[in-house]
């Protein structure tokens, strides 16, 4: 749980990557994810949700949340039905070499949601695994080796 003082550091943080963050601001209020940018606070991995779903083993989002909160150690946006956002270091759009997903750095644009949407939704983005501290961020080889399983369960499916 996040103190009203943290929530604000989080958000201002989330908002370093944009000059406006008015609007920013704006989208929340409205309950439209921001489209902020990568590449400066955090890159984002765009994780194909098949292979997530096959490396956790669960289909159940409360469930598929937790075990990327313990597997992943930070930030996790879901976009129901297609695709999860892992945010990673900045530079990792320069050090990635896993064909299994596309990393979002400098000059990249992403959705981010409100930091309260916390609950599983049908068709708004929404944070699987909530930020919780300034510059905590998932590890990008642990997101790596989440797609590698993945990726090898799939494959080995009848």
């Amino acid at each position: 749980m996040t103190t009203h003082t943290t929530e604000r550091a989080i958000m201002r943080w989330l908002l370093s990557s944009t000059h406006v963050p008015d609007i920013a601001r704006a989208d929340w209020a409205d309950g439209r994810p921001a489209i902020l940018r990568t590449g400066g606070a955090y890159d984002a991995v765009r994780m194909p949700r098949e292979l997530v779903l096959a490396a956790v083993g669960r289909t159940e989002p409360d469930e598929v949340n937790a075990v990327l909160a313990d597997v992943l150690g930070g930030p996790v946006i879901c976009q129901p039905g297609s695709w999860y956002y892992a945010l990673v270091p900045t530079g990792t759009c320069e050090t990635w070499r896993s064909p299994l997903a596309v990393v979002r750095g400098s000059g990249g644009w992403l959705g981010i949601p409100r930091t309260d949407r916390t609950e599983p939704t049908a068709v708004a983005a929404y944070w699987a695994v909530p930020v919780e501290t300034v510059g905590r961020l998932c590890s990008a080889d642990a997101v790596a080796d989440l797609l590698d399983a993945g990726h090898r369960r799939v494959e080995a499916a009848p």
